[in-house]
């Protein structure tokens, strides 16, 4: 009788490590089973450190993998820390101030029947009830935060768009928990929310950065001579979000997230 194969898990099976670093500390890691990883990866950020795992993948190897990467972990760790620490709270007619384009803006509290915010010359206007519940002013904020995202790309956009072959198929502000921006096969993009709260220049860097894998879908010389040819000082927007960007997540999700 022939053996039926046996079909693998589309669930995620996740199961907690922990690292020994070179300073001594213990380090915890979620490790999680991935059916759709391709290849192992390790991603640190605000939450803790992911080791990812695809099923076929040997996790001995994936082990030996996390290893190697301990002296890496020990440098990144305290960013994310730092970042965690400074990240902002909203208290309703208390937060002073909110982050918007890589400035903090006075925020102006004023009471009324509905939550209402808006920009207001130097300020940002924030009305709500007294008795204000915090999932409604939070969700205010990040809907706030989209229209000023979906503003600055509407600006952007047209003096890209004819020079590629063709236009994103759908375009998506959302949170993301570790990428900046994706560009689906489907050629769908993707663009994390946080990137408004920081400097403007950073935010278009990486709309030309995705735009540019319609013509390159990889990152070879030739598609950094696209980003080049477009943005000439990606360099410096690379570094920015690789230094702050941590504080940027952290921020988002703070405002955001309950």
């Amino acid at each position: 009788m022939p053996q039926l194969k046996r079909r693998p898990s589309r669930t995620l099976e996740r199961q907690t490590l922990t690292l020994s670093l070179p300073d001594g500390r213990a380090l915890e890691v979620q490790q999680v089973r991935d059916p759709r990883a391709r290849r192992i990866r390790l991603v640190v950020n605000a939450r803790g450190v992911r080791l990812t795992v695809p099923h076929g993948a040997s996790l001995r190897a994936a082990h030996d993998f996390l290893a190697a990467q301990r002296d890496w972990l020990t440098a990144q760790l305290p960013r994310f820390a730092v970042a965690a620490g400074d990240a902002p709270s909203l208290q309703p007619h208390q937060t002073a101030v909110l982050p918007l384009r890589g400035e903090s803006w006075p925020v102006r509290w004023q009471e009324g029947r509905y939550v209402r915010i808006a920009q207001d010359g130097a300020l940002l206007h924030i009305q709500c009830p007294p008795q204000a519940a915090g999932t409604g002013l939070r969700r205010a904020l990040q809907e706030f935060y989209l229209a000023q995202a979906r503003a600055d790309l509407g600006r952007w956009l047209p003096k890209y768009l004819p020079t590629l072959p063709r236009p994103p198929r759908t375009l998506r502000i959302r949170p993301l928990r570790s990428l900046w921006g994706s560009l689906s096969p489907s050629d769908a993009l993707s663009l994390d929310l946080a990137l408004v709260l920081g400097r403007p220049r950073a935010f278009e860097y990486v709309l030309v950065h995705e735009l540019c894998h319609l013509i390159q879908p990889n990152h070879s010389h030739a598609f950094w001579r696209e980003v080049e040819a477009r943005f000439g000082d990606w360099r410096e927007e690379r570094d920015y979000l690789h230094g702050e960007g941590p504080a940027l997540k952290a921020q988002l999700r703070a405002l955001t997230t309950p």
